[in-house]
């Protein structure tokens, strides 16, 4: 979808909220240089409610993997794990395209703790 693109047809609040998206924090992030299209691997930490996930993140056009570690992002934790070539995918990290095409991850301000869920 392109940010001229007009809404996408109205859905019910309720399904929605069965998403669960939570605030994490990235602990660590790696090449991942099997993947079809270039990635990193993330490890992320959501509280003891969820705990430490693993993701695939298609974001190596706007991040250095050095500037990684310590960012806030919100990610949906209850999606199914997804097999990406030898890597299990544990939860959907949420960004948008920036003007380049670039994936810019969302995070939250403040100090909202890790695990803390979208409202």
């Amino acid at each position: 979808m392109s940010p001229h693109d007009p809404p996408a047809p109205e859905i019910d609040p309720e399904v929605f909220f069965r998403a669960d998206i939570r605030l994490g924090t990235i602990l660590s992030a790696e090449a991942f240089p099997e993947a079809r299209k270039p990635a990193y691997k993330l490890v992320i930490d959501f509280g003891p409610g969820v705990g430490r996930k693993k993701s695939s993140a298609q974001i190596t056009e706007a991040y250095a993997l050095e500037e990684l570690p310590g960012r806030r992002v919100l990610a949906v934790v209850n999606f199914p794990p997804r097999q990406i070539g030898p890597f299990m995918s544990e939860v959907l990290v949420l960004g948008v395209h920036d003007a380049s095409g670039a994936v810019r991850l969302l995070g939250a301000d403040g100090e909202a703790p890790d695990g803390a869920r979208v409202c």
